[in-house]
């Protein structure tokens, strides 16, 4: 028969030693790992926007003369008609320059030279178009200079 030993020691396995490694191995792939990519972190450029470095080119002012007739002209081109009092193409030209304006930071600026054959009115009809198109910088000139 084959006898048995009973006083033989039972084997202890020991936790400690693979608890350290655990912990080891946990920070290693902490410190490892790459944190995902959000998207906000992605760069991206929408489309139609301004740089504020980019300066457009524009005119100082805008020069509107009033003939003696009545007929209202920019760069001696007309926009208004003697008789028409609301000069909605000279309106919707001031508006197209304020925006302008505005977009490039600048004031826009206006210059009505009215001829001194013409009326009052029809001065006060172009102050009208500024006012409607929210340009505030308006200079009232005559034509007694001359131009050389």
């Amino acid at each position: 028969m084959i006898s048995r030993r009973r006083d033989e020691t039972p084997i202890e396995l020991q936790i400690a030693p693979m608890a350290d490694i655990g912990f080891l191995l946990i920070c290693f792939f902490l410190i490892s790992s790459k944190p995902p990519r959000h998207e906000a972190d992605l760069g991206m450029t929408l489309p139609g926007s301004v740089s504020d470095e980019v300066s457009v080119e524009m005119p100082d002012e805008v020069r509107v003369a009033i003939r003696a007739d009545g007929a209202v002209e920019v760069n001696e081109a007309i926009v208004g008609e003697p008789g028409d009092h609301e000069i909605k193409p000279l309106v919707n030209l001031l508006i197209r320059f304020k925006e302008a304006a505005d977009l490039n930071h600048s004031k826009a600026l206006v210059t009505v030279d009215a001829a001194n054959e013409s009326t009052h009115q029809r001065i006060v009809d172009v102050l009208n178009a500024c006012g409607t198109a929210g340009i505030t910088g308006v200079t009232l000139s005559d034509d007694t200079t001359e131009e050389n």
